[in-house]
């Protein structure tokens, strides 16, 4: 198909939503005759309505018997021999009436099942009605092209129109404004600048942007969604398959209980009456309704389940395995501090780092490169660039030859201190040199996510038990994560072969989820009840093995599929449980002569639709979290953006207080100082008092209460409490230079105020932040 004269897809017509009557025309068509028959018995034509009554019974009687008769033959045994006794009995007992009210009973409930099943269904649906097929591909002469999706390679330049979907995975060639929330779940529009990866299935909400594909149509995150949402509309929840099983003791007792009143009372009605309000509807329409109204609200969460079945086990798990990299935290290193030989320069360290890494594809690299770039500072094209695996890279940069990576030889002293504070405090060091020898030390970790503490506190709240994190990581670090998230036991050095043996081992106790986001991660995850995959890109190895899939990378979104699983299967038992408890009190009613088969019909009637109501409860409730004001969410969004500013202020507060300590009496000493509080009553506290002012009062609601931000108000005041102190030495000092005796309450205050800072930043991005989906994570950049 070509491009027409404006390069535009050609738009498919808009299809509206309209009542397939083919659907309903059964049980209009049984309803019409039933009201015919009605008509005629008034009319005194008792023998034309009792015979459009029998044929209304037998139009219904003669497909049901067919269809246990095929069961038969392939030696299956359910239900539906209740209601074809029914309607055959009815018949023998010339109770034509209460046939035909069985008959539009039966039409009824397969009706409400059909409307249920696919209002239920209705966003997996719309996940397979809206994945693109075509896309504008530019070509070399400067036009564009429609093609099909599968002709898209890999680096082919594409344009994205307004209103269009992203047909792959690709790097954005123009900033863009973005509708995420068939991805994400997001439903506000986000801002993504030129370089960002945007997923496949976003919907372009600004103009046409050009994109650069990085994935094939088959491997993209939209695709691997997809697949999801076919599986999961084409399996059955096991509590479907169970209503079977279930009739293996239910037929029994109904053919019983029908027979004893028979030949106790010798009257064939009475059996007749107890056949009528037998058919266990509640079973097999009810519960399947609620697991599948549950499977498509955790798909507008962002995630997919692959089946009923899974969801099912997610409602029931007491036991919760997570893999530490990537899922409790960002999985992408972060340079946290820049630690450089005497009187050398923090920002040229990091410059020159950052310019012989532009050319290396490490993770760590990729974190240096950021950091400068985040900081402002200008990089340098590095020239003679080699890499050694596991060893470095070396290149020079304005003609100086650098080294980045591992030490050599024996360090200094200055080197051996930051070496040891760094295994202190659990960060990888990555060092910088020139032919000299060191010039400083990037630290850097993988920084826990700002959601990892609040969604475990939700998922034990949800009925998790029992949490434990696996990781390969090195112990110190394991314990730090740890106890930062709140997991119950954390173990530390696993290979993918003791996470299996873990999984399997907590599997033997209780009903077990496992979450990770690795290739490594793939064999736990086939082995837990439910294997969790993070941020699926549709192609990973975990993801294939995975019973679901968060589309989004937010943990938060695993404590909404617990808390939704659970109240759908606790909906999916109430209704199954109080439809059959008031089927069998019918049942004994019947039995004992006070309920005729017309009267039970049309009590049976209203059982299942009942029941049926009940269970389309589980489209809508049992999430715990609070909904965020809009207005609410620009001012987390905006005070969330800040934070990088204010950790930026913490990085210059660390170095000067080290300053400080290390050589007072040296003349950039002071100078740095005032430098620093002035950042700090320049930024920082203008920061703090408007949140104060603003966002605090505008959390009670959501929190449900202003207590609930009382103490980070504590915490304002201590923060402006220890820049005043800091105000304060500086006017004792004057012109320089520190007296002695002002060092150690001056060092109080300066690492005071970086300890008391980094707390109030990290609970705020915890307990606040996390509020809302679209705000920048910890560190991360600010949407404009």
């Amino acid at each position: 198909m070509g491009a027409d004269p404006r390069g535009c897809v050609p738009e498919k017509p808009v299809a509206r939503r309209r009542v397939d009557w083919r659907e309903w025309a059964p049980l209009t068509l049984l309803t019409v005759a039933v009201l015919v028959g009605a008509a005629l018995r008034f009319a005194g034509l008792r023998g034309a309505a009792d015979l459009v009554w029998a044929g209304v019974t037998l139009v219904a009687l003669l497909p049901a018997a067919w269809a246990v008769l095929r069961q038969v033959v392939r030696r299956q045994f359910g239900v539906d021999v209740i209601a074809v006794l029914a309607l055959a009995g009815a018949l023998l007992v010339r109770e034509y009436l209460a046939g035909a009210v069985i008959a539009v009973m039966v039409a009824t409930g397969r009706a409400l099942e059909e409307y249920a099943q696919r209002r239920a269904t209705r966003d997996l649906r719309a996940l397979l009605e809206r994945a693109p097929r075509q896309a504008r591909r530019r070509t070399p002469d400067g036009g564009i092209e429609v093609v099909p999706l599968d002709r898209v390679a890999v680096a082919d330049r594409l344009l994205v129109g307004p209103g269009d979907v992203t047909p792959v995975d690709g790097t954005l060639e123009d900033a863009a404004t973005l509708d995420e929330s068939v991805v994400t779940g997001e439903s506000q529009l986000v801002q993504r600048s030129a370089g960002e990866q945007v997923a496949s299935g976003v919907v372009n909400a600004g103009a046409a942007v050009g994109l650069r594909a990085t994935r094939s149509a088959s491997e993209s995150t939209y695709a691997g969604i997809v697949r999801l949402a076919e599986e999961a509309t084409a399996r059955k929840a096991p509590m479907v398959r169970l209503a079977d099983r279930y009739a293996a003791a239910f037929v029994p007792f109904t053919l019983v209980l029908a027979g004893a009143a028979w030949l106790l009372s010798g009257q064939f009605v009475r059996a007749v009456a107890v056949l009528v309000v037998a058919t266990p509807c509640p079973l097999l329409l009810a519960t399947p309704i609620a697991i599948v109204s549950g499977l498509s609200r955790v798909a507008r969460r962002g995630v997919l389940v692959r089946d009923g079945g899974s969801l099912e086990l997610l409602g029931r798990a007491r036991t919760l395995l997570v893999d530490k990299t990537g899922t409790l935290t960002a999985g992408r290193p972060r340079a946290t501090e820049t630690v450089v030989a005497p009187g050398g320069d923090r920002d040229e360290v990091l410059r020159l780092a950052a310019s012989v890494e532009q050319l290396s594809p490490h993770v760590l690299a990729a974190a240096l490169v950021r950091q400068a770039r985040d900081r402002g500072v200008p990089l340098t094209e590095p020239t003679e660039v080699t890499e050694e695996p596991g060893r470095g890279v070396t290149g020079r940069v304005d003609g100086r030859l650098v080294k980045v990576g591992q030490l050599a030889g024996e360090p200094p002293q200055w080197a051996r201190s930051a070496r040891e504070r760094a295994e202190i405090a659990g960060r990888s060091t990555v060092w910088v040199s020139d032919e000299r020898g060191p010039l400083g030390a990037i630290l850097l970790e993988d920084p826990v996510r700002p959601d990892a503490r609040r969604t475990v506190r939700r998922l034990r709240q949800a009925g998790l038990t029992r949490l434990v994190m696996l990781t390969g990581d090195r112990p110190r670090t394991a314990d730090q994560v740890a106890q930062a998230v709140g997991v119950d036991e954390a173990l530390a050095q696993c290979s993918p072969e003791e996470k299996v043996a873990r999984v399997r081992q907590e599997s033997q106790r209780a009903v077990t989820v496992m979450v990770g986001d690795g290739v490594n991660d793939a064999p736990a995850l086939a082995a837990a009840h439910v294997g969790v995959a993070m941020g699926a890109t549709g192609a990973t190895a975990s993801a294939d093995v995975a019973d679901a899939v968060l589309t989004v990378d937010r943990l938060d979104r695993l404590a909404d599929a617990v808390e939704i699983a659970r109240y759908a299967r606790r909906i999916a038992v109430q209704s199954a449980t109080v439809g059959m408890g008031l089927a069998v009190a019918a049942m004994l009613v019947a039995a004992a002569g006070r309920l005729p088969p017309v009267g039970g019909a049309f009590l049976q009637e209203g059982i299942d639709v009942l029941v049926i109501l009940n269970a389309l409860r589980a489209l809508g409730g049992g999430l715990r979290r609070r909904d965020v004001p809009p207005a609410t969410r620009a001012l987390l969004d905006r005070y969330a953006g800040e934070h990088a500013g204010v950790r930026d202020v913490l990085a210059g507060l660390r170095d000067t207080a080290d300053l400080v300590a290390t050589r007072p009496d040296d003349p950039r000493c002071l100078p740095a100082l005032r430098a620093t509080h002035r950042r700090l009553t320049d930024e920082v506290l203008p920061h703090e008092s408007a949140e104060e002012r603003q966002l605090y009062p505008a959390l009670a609601g959501p929190l449900g209460s202003a207590e609930a931000t009382s103490t980070m108000s504590r915490g304002h005041l201590e923060i402006r409490r220890l820049v005043d102190r800091i105000g304060a030495h500086l006017a004792q000092a004057g012109a320089g230079p520190l007296h002695r005796d002002q060092v150690p309450d001056l060092l109080a205050a300066l690492y005071g105020l970086d300890a008391v800072l980094r707390l109030h930043l990290a609970q705020e991005e915890e307990d606040y932040f996390t509020l809302d989906p679209a705000a920048p994570g910890e560190g991360g950049p600010a949407r404009t």
